[in-house]
């Protein structure tokens, strides 16, 4: 959660010894030892006393943090109290996607887009950015659809029987459900709605929505999340 350099910058701030241990154990990746604790503190140039009991410490943090079999470990509440602190594991930038996103949250009017774009928010504010991205793609192909519902309708049905003569003219938001994710963005670059690099991005974010969508061993971080939104943010929630 924290990286080494946070965790320097914060535990030489005025700081309870509660919330220091939890920075410490923050910086963690795994259930770590007292030992373990110290020396970490020690590398980021703080010294715990011999007046500190960080075992009794932690264990009074009312499940901030808990011991296993394999060590200490901090919560998810006591991942909540460091972000309550101001704590953060983003970077500047990444950070200040979510507030580009925010502000974007305040301009959507309809309903079903805003939940999906409220959500997103939420998920990746919390961390969970699997869950940020694909909830960031579901409200920009709502987007897209509502859009070329609303302006483009009569072209797009053309279009698509062009490529698929089985196609079954669209009459609603949810009739253009029915079309691959792919093959939408195929049809709305070739309306011109969307341009030719825009419409690679946007398969990069599909490809990227559906590698999250699905169990498996992908991992994302922080900031991989912070550019997936900003594509979208750029090339279709201010855009349409």
């Amino acid at each position: 959660m924290l990286s080494n350099a946070d965790l320097k910058a914060w535990l030489h701030r005025k700081l309870p010894q509660r919330d220091k241990l939890l920075l410490i154990l923050a910086s963690f990746d795994n259930p770590c030892e007292i030992r373990d604790i110290k020396a970490r503190a020690k590398d980021a140039g703080f010294s715990i006393t011999k007046r500190w009991n960080p075992s009794a410490t932690l264990r009074k943090t009312n499940g901030l943090a808990i011991k296993t079999s394999k060590g200490w470990e901090i919560t998810d509440a006591g991942k909540q109290h460091l972000r309550d602190l101001g704590i953060f594991k983003i970077s500047p930038a990444a950070l200040q996607v979510a507030i580009d996103f925010r502000a974007a949250l305040s301009k959507i009017k309809d309903e079903n887009t805003r939940a999906f774009v409220e959500e997103a928010i939420k998920c990746y504010e919390a961390e969970l950015y699997r869950s940020a991205i694909v909830m960031s793609w579901l409200a920009a192909i709502d987007v897209l659809h509502n859009h070329v519902f609303a302006k483009h309708l009569k072209d797009f049905n053309t279009q698509a029987k062009k490529v698929n003569t089985k196609w079954k003219d669209a009459k609603s938001t949810d009739d253009l459900g029915r079309m691959k994710e792919v093959e939408f963005l195929d049809r709305i670059a070739c309306l011109s709605i969307i341009g030719k690099n825009t419409k690679t991005e946007l398969k990069n974010c599909l490809d990227r929505r559906n590698g999250c969508g699905h169990p498996n061993s992908l991992q994302i971080g922080a900031n991989t999340a912070a550019h997936h939104i900003e594509v979208l943010l750029l090339n279709v929630f201010k855009k349409f």
